[in-house]
This record gives C-alpha cells, sequence and structure tokens, in this order.
C-alpha cells in the first residue's frame, strides 16, 4: 500500500515544538494550502488548513527556521487518529506525519515579508532572480550565472582550458 502526500503552503502559526516525557522533540503546525480551483461558480479559490506534525530533528528542523507565513513543502504520510475529548465524545483527526519539510521560497524572498503581497511572486522574482530583467531573451550570454536559491551555478571555463581537435575522426575518444 502507498501513503504519501506532498503539501506546499504557508504556516497560519509558528510552529509549537514540545517534548515527549522520554525528550523526542514533536512540533505541531498548519499549513495554509489553496486550492488550485475556484469554487462552483467559478469564484475565489478555496483554502484548506492541514494539521502537520514532525518528530525529532525534523521538528527540531521546523521550529527554528520557519515562522508564522513562511512557504514551507512538507513530504510525509496522511494519519487519521482516533481521540476522546474532555466530554467523553469519540473524535476523528487527519493530520500529515512529515518526513521531511523544505523552504519553500528562497531566504531572500522571505526577508521582512509575512505575507503573499509583500513577496515578489507577482513580479516573477523567484529565489532573487527576476526572470523579466534578465538577458536571456536578448541572447546575452556573457552575463552572469543567476543565483537559484542560494545555489551559485559554475561559471563557464576560460577557453584556455579547451584543446581543439582537428577534423580526424582518430582523435575522438569513442
Amino acid at each position: 500500500m502507498l501513503n504519501h502526500i506532498v503539501i506546499m503552503g504557508r504556516l497560519t502559526r509558528d510552529p509549537e515544538l514540545r517534548r515527549t516525557g522520554s525528550g523526542i522533540a514533536v512540533a505541531s503546525f498548519t499549513v495554509a494550502v489553496d486550492r488550485d480551483f475556484g469554487g462552483r461558480d467559478g469564484g475565489e479559490k478555496e483554502t484548506d488548513f492541514i494539521d502537520c506534525v514532525a518528530w525529532r530533528q525534523t521538528g527540531e528542523f521546523v521550529s527554528k527556521y520557519f515562522t508564522k507565513g513562511s512557504m514551507i513543502v512538507v513530504s510525509g504520510r496522511l494519519q487519521i487518529r482516533n481521540w476522546t475529548d474532555k466530554d467523553g465524545n469519540k473524535r476523528r483527526t487527519a493530520e500529515v506525519v512529515a518526513d521531511n519539510c523544505y523552504f519553500g521560497e528562497s531566504k531572500r524572498s522571505n526577508e521582512g515579508n509575512s505575507s503573499y503581497g509583500g513577496n515578489t511572486y507577482g513580479g516573477n522574482s523567484y529565489g532573487g532572480n527576476s526572470y523579466g530583467n534578465n538577458n536571456y531573451g536578448g541572447n546575452n550570454y556573457n552575463a552572469p550565472a543567476p543565483s537559484y536559491g542560494g545555489y551559485n551555478a559554475p561559471a563557464a571555463a576560460p577557453a584556455s582550458d579547451f584543446a581543439m581537435l582537428d577534423d580526424d575522426d582518430a582523435q575522438l575518444p569513442f
């Protein structure tokens, strides 16, 4: 059987980190996930609020690096839990047990912003790369390599590192 779920959304509040009696870390948080489609009448998109729980190092990671409004990607499994409330009523809860959590946006685009309006998605600046103002459309291939979410693509090697081959097929290595 397969039980795997991946969701991406924004935290509705700061993660709550607790510890079990034996000292195991567990973080609880809720992710607001927009649906890809509007309501029946084609109106406003709806949002689902999905409860998540992360154990051990994953829970500590979420608690340390994510805050309310942060974009997060959660990969894990869906779990249905039965419990009894304080009035003795039987209840069921669905939650995502996180195996892995990832940053949904670069730190650069999230600094000082915790809402959609302050981020640069409308201007298409993902991870600090403004695709609308780049030099790809103008075929300026000498432009510096773009930075993707903290990773800098390696610059092109100088031409002096390459040796020209004659047209003779005997020099080919294959």
